[in-house]
């Protein structure tokens, strides 16, 4: 399964897959999460649902696609937080922001626990100081992680075709 971050469904929603530019792409979503290929977590929905927009109302209408946390998380979460804490280059807030129980913590744990794949827009860098980066604590603990488009290609999804002139 495909577990997508907040930012993600965020960007979509911004730039190339707005809801009124391309309807297919949030069908998508909704019929590969039927299917049981794609979701996100619970603290990604959360923090989608402040959003007071379009993707507030999209998140509140489909409390499914955001899974709870499993059993295995918090096991997931205690490996998480040792690589953090064991990483001289991040600093205290660094470190703080990443385990104080925000979407992309529960994402990774959900991952983790769950065998999973991430979906974020993230790139890796390593070499930061002030944020932990998705890929990067991916890699950490051995989960996948991949782009939107990665996702897309893997699920076989979405196709762009042009509509007939109107």
């Amino acid at each position: 399964m495909f577990l997508l971050d907040a930012d993600t469904l965020i960007q979509a929603k911004n730039t190339y897959d707005a809801f009124d530019f391309a309807p297919g792409f949030w069908d998508w979503l909704d019929r590969d999460h039927a299917a049981g290929l794609l979701a996100s977590v619970e603290a990604v929905g959360q923090e989608l649902k402040r959003g007071h927009d379009e993707l507030a109302d999209w998140a509140f209408a489909r409390p499914s696609f955001f899974v709870q946390p499993g059993t295995a998380v918090p096991g997931s979460i205690a490996q998480l937080a040792a690589w953090v804490h064991g990483q001289a280059q991040y600093t205290a807030a660094a470190r703080q922001e990443f385990l104080a129980g925000a979407g992309d913590l529960f994402l990774i744990a959900q991952a983790h626990g769950g065998s999973h794949t991430v979906v974020t827009s993230e790139q890796s860098r390593p070499e930061s100081k002030k944020r932990v980066m998705i890929p990067d604590a991916c890699q950490a603990v051995g989960v996948p992680c991949v782009d939107l488009f990665g996702a897309l290609r893997a699920t076989g999804g979405l196709m762009l075709v042009l509509s007939p002139a109107s």
